[in-house]
């Protein structure tokens, strides 16, 4: 049943349509009217009545979700087949027809079609690409040549050539088998008799010269500098006055060459001569030098010699008189293997390290057992030296023996760069005199360690109403070990870094010295070089604490849970010595005080603000400073909220823009003190530096010089008044 053709019944064609453009069909030709776009759609693209609009193109590639135009689809791919053409020859004597090969090209995304004709020297025929564009089909459609007109083993015209497809490419027959075409099997071409003729017109030809190219260019450049290298032995013993001789074989990969020089030993009464075998080929069967131009690579014929005319030659194509000999490749030396070097036998030892990668990558060879010939050298006489004569140091007295000319004795300079040069040049170590006199048992010294030549230097603290006058006590210089012979032969052994270390006791110049404490910079220097002591060593002491007995362990949980009522896990320094003393395991003052360092809580003092103004005012009053309303000024406009802060980069910037006299570390230490957060009152701290209005009581020089240490570094404790964290160590 239809709908009758009422308002509001029929359909509505245009409803949803967005497009309303129109095609061009009349142009004007010689101002007249005509039908240009007979071909061209109606309004929007719909074909009128009547009209079939023929497809641009062969193949409309579909994606998934949206079409793909053709030039992005099938861009740069073409189908390629291989076709031949007969062309007739009417005014030729040798040929009456010529069959032309050719590859016919079609380009998917335009469906144009080009033909390639390769090209052939002295043919006498314009070859290249006849053609390539769109063409039309010769049948009665008007259509153009489109992806499914081409199969193999059929005919095909084009611009009145008819060709004849003889097979495609893999992706041809690929593509062609997803459009679902059935490909016929591959036709075979037929022979040109003229291209055959000529064929056989250029196999009975000989040059009467012919050139023959050895191409070793790619073996010299793949090879170029590269060298095996062999030790060989010639024995000649068998000859009279003969003996082993030792030879360098060097065989050169780029040219396949061999040169072989001889190892002279010193004092063996032989000529040094350049070489034994001068570079080149070495055959493999030869005893005698051949005479010059005996081997040759061809053979001269004498084609005629008239008295009247001059002498011809040419070259032998047979080369019946060529003489083939065979040279020694890469592939004949191999270790232990025989090489003929014209009548002598020549053995090959060993070879080195490049050789052996050279066959193992090449060859698989993984062995290289290397041929033993001599036997080992027998040991050198021990050279015993006198004992020390007691003029100059011992290392002077062992120089004069070791050479006609004496020398002085040479300094570890590698050892001497990096300590001298890295800042740390010496140790600093404080030391108390051993001795039963009550005078000599207060008396401090300080001794100083330089790594970079192992001298020890020491000096004495001087003290009022002592009795004894400070300074130096003993000059720079190596100081031996105590109980060593004076007069012997071996060097004596001097003190070294890791013989100082606090508890040790040092004899120096006849004195007993016991090392009580040291800076921080020899702490440092020793906890970072923990492999070279082992005092300093944190691995090491452990060890020795875990080896601890399971019945002490009891004893010093008791111990710990009694000083450390708190249960904080820190006790104090003195009772966590006197826990390490008592427990035996062995442990030296030094090692105890390493653990407290790296187990402690080490706090920097405060420093007192009343002071640090009170410098600070000093030296502004030393430097004339009266800037403080201008500062004051330049402060509040720098303040937009009025809240009376700043932060602190512009404070510091403030400051430095006037030039406050005071050092960086006391002005940095200053603001900190005066800062809340990231914010500082500036009036408070204009009032603290303003020694105008507020003027601070006198410093002494000792008060400005500890400010100054004060907010210049930090200072920790390595005594009694620090606390040991012990949780880590014993649980």
């Amino acid at each position: 049943m239809t709908l009758p053709f009422l308002p509001g019944n029929s359909p509505n064609k245009q409803l949803g349509k967005e497009r309303f453009h129109k095609s061009q069909h009349f142009e004007y030709y010689n101002q007249f009217p005509m039908l240009a776009g007979s071909e061209k759609p109606g309004i929007g693209g719909e074909p009128l009545v009547g009209q079939t609009i023929k497809p641009k193109y062969s193949v409309y590639p579909k994606g998934q979700g949206s079409e793909l135009p053709s030039w992005i689809a099938f861009d740069k791919q073409a189908l390629c087949f291989e076709a031949f053409f007969q062309e007739a020859v009417p005014e030729a004597q040798d040929e009456t027809y010529r069959i032309r090969r050719c590859k016919i090209y079609f380009y998917l995304e335009d469906d144009t079609i080009q033909v390639v004709e390769p090209e052939y020297k002295n043919s006498g025929i314009p070859q290249g690409t006849p053609f390539g564009q769109r063409i039309h089909d010769t049948r009665p459609t008007d259509n153009f040549y489109h992806v499914y007109h081409f199969n193999i083993n059929q005919q095909m015209v084009l611009y009145s050539r008819t060709f004849t497809v003889t097979n495609c490419d893999s992706f041809t027959q690929n593509f062609l088998s997803k459009l679902g075409v059935r490909l016929n099997n591959p036709a075979s071409v037929p022979d040109d008799p003229y291209s055959k003729h000529r064929e056989e017109i250029e196999k009975s030809m000989k040059p009467l010269r012919p050139y023959e190219r050895c191409d070793t260019l790619k073996q010299f450049l793949d090879h170029d500098r590269d060298v095996l290298r062999f030790n060989c032995l010639w024995d000649d013993t068998e000859n009279v006055f003969g003996d082993q001789r030792e030879l360098l074989l060097h065989y050169y990969l780029a040219d396949d060459t061999i040169e072989i020089l001889e190892v002279i030993s010193p004092n063996s009464g032989r000529d040094t001569v350049p070489k034994f075998l001068r570079r080149g080929k070495l055959p493999k069967h030869s005893a005698q030098m051949k005479l010059p131009g005996q081997i040759t690579d061809r053979t001269v014929l004498n084609v005629f010699a008239p008295t009247s005319q001059k002498k011809r030659y040419m070259l032998d194509s047979l080369k019946t008189g060529a003489v083939h000999d065979e040279f020694y490749k890469d592939c004949d030396l191999t270790l232990g293997s025989e090489v003929n070097v014209w009548g002598r036998r020549v053995i090959v030892t060993d070879c080195d390290n490049f050789t052996k990668d050279y066959y193992r990558s090449k060859y698989s060879i993984e062995d290289f057992p290397p041929v033993v010939y001599k036997a080992p050298p027998a040991p050198k006489p021990p050279r015993v030296m006198p004992p020390y004569t007691g003029f100059g140091s011992e290392e002077d007295s062992l120089c004069s023996c070791q050479g006609l000319l004496p020398k002085p004795p040479q300094k570890d300079f590698h050892k001497f760069m990096e300590n001298d040069r890295s800042g740390q040049s010496n140790y600093t170590l404080c030391v108390l005199m051993v001795t039963t006199d009550p005078v000599d048992r207060d008396r401090v010294f300080i001794i100083y360690f330089y790594l970079c030549d192992d001298s020890i230097c020491v000096f004495e603290q001087p003290q009022k109403n002592s009795g004894v006058l400070g300074g130096k006590f003993l000059k720079r210089g190596r100081v031996k070990k105590p109980g060593q012979e004076l007069f012997k032969i071996e060097l004596s052994e001097y003190y070294k870094a890791q013989d100082l270390y606090v508890g040790a006791t040092l004899c120096l110049g006849g004195n007993h010295f016991q090392v009580l404490d040291a800076d921080e910079c020899t702490f440092n220097y020793m906890e970072q070089h923990a492999e070279e002591f082992p005092k300093a060593n944190v691995g090491n002491i452990l060890s020795k604490l875990r080896s601890i007995p399971e019945e002490k362990q009891s004893e010093i949980r008791r111990f710990l849970t009694l000083s450390d009522p708190s249960n904080t896990g820190f006790i104090s320094y003195e009772s966590f010595r006197g826990l390490l003393t008592g427990l035996g395991c062995g442990l030296s003052e030094h090692e105890v005080l390493v653990l407290g360092r790296n187990f402690s809580e080490r706090k920097q003092p405060e420093a007192d603000v009343g002071l640090m103004l009170a410098v600070a005012q000093d030296f502004l009053k030393k430097k004339h400073f009266v800037e403080f309303p201008d500062m004051d000024r330049a402060f509040t406009y720098r303040d937009q909220h009025k809240s009376g802060r700043l932060s602190t980069k512009e404070t510091r910037t403030i400051c430095k823009a006037f030039h406050l006299p005071l050092p960086e570390k006391l002005l940095g230490g200053l603001l900190s003190k005066f800062a809340e957060g990231d914010e500082i009152d500036y009036h408070a701290f204009l009032a603290g530096i303003n020694w105008v209005e507020h003027l601070a009581p006198p410093v002494m020089p000792e008060d400005a010089l500890k400010v100054r240490e004060q907010s210049g570094r930090r200072t920790y404790k390595t005594r009694a008044a620090e606390s040991v964290c012990v949780c880590v160590l014993f649980g």
